[in-house]
C-alpha cells in the first residue's frame, strides 16, 4: 500500500483505539506517532535508494525521467543501483513480524507499559501482506525465522484497490466527523 494510506489507516487505527481507551481510562495513543509507525517500514527499507536517487539527480546531472526503477538500465547510475540492491535486505527486516513482535515486547519492557503507538507498523505488515504481489515485494511475514511470503495478493497499485482503499478512508474520516457531532 502507498505511504499515505499507510498513515491514514494508522492514526484511524489509533483514533479508534482512543475512543475505547476513553471508556476504561488508560492512556491515550497518539495517532501522530501511530502513523510514524505506520510508515516507518516503507522508510526504513527505501530512504537510502529514494535520497541517493535525489543525490544522483541534484548533483550528477541526470533527470527524473531518465530513472525507471531498479530493473531499468541506470546508465552510469551505479551508486543507485548498489541502494537499490539494499533495499530488499532492509524490507526483510522492517516488514517482519517477528521483528516487530520483539523491538514491540522490548519496548514494553523498556518504558514498563505496551507503546500501543508501535501497532502502526503491525498494522502496515499486515496490510502489506494482501497488498503486495509475488512480483514486488512479497511480505517477508516471519524473517528470520522462515523465508514464507504470502504471494497471491492484489497489488496495491490496482486501480480498483486503490479506488476500494480510498472510499473507505473517506467513510473512516467521515465516522470520525459525525461520531465528534453526535458526542458534541
Amino acid at each position: 500500500m502507498d505511504i499515505f494510506a499507510h498513515a491514514l489507516w494508522a492514526g484511524a487505527g489509533a483514533k479508534k483505539l482512543n475512543d475505547k481507551f476513553e471508556i476504561e481510562n488508560k492512556p491515550k495513543v497518539s495517532p501522530g506517532w501511530t502513523a510514524f509507525w505506520g510508515v516507518f517500514p516503507d522508510f526504513f527499507a527505501f530512504t537510502i535508494p529514494f535520497m541517493t536517487m535525489l543525490y544522483v539527480v541534484a548533483f550528477k546531472g541526470f533527470n527524473i525521467s531518465d530513472f525507471r526503477g531498479p530493473q531499468s538500465d541506470l546508465r552510469g547510475f551505479e551508486e543507485m543501483q548498489r541502494a537499490f540492491d539494499f533495499a530488499p535486505t532492509l524490507y526483510q527486516y522492517s516488514h517482519s513480524l517477528i521483528i516487530f513482535l520483539t523491538i514491540f515486547i522490548l519496548t514494553w519492557i523498556y518504558f514498563k507499559r505496551p507503546r500501543f503507538e508501535l501497532l502502526g507498523w503491525a498494522l502496515h505488515i499486515l496490510i502489506d501482506i494482501f497488498s503486495h504481489s509475488a512480483e514486488f515485494y512479497p511480505t517477508p511475514l516471519f524473517f528470520p525465522l522462515s523465508d514464507w511470503k504470502f504471494l497471491d495478493g492484489v497489488s496495491w497499485g490496482n486501480t480498483y484497490y486503490m479506488i476500494i482503499n480510498y472510499s473507505l478512508l473517506l467513510l473512516m474520516v467521515l465516522y470520525f466527523i459525525f461520531r465528534k457531532k453526535k458526542l458534541e
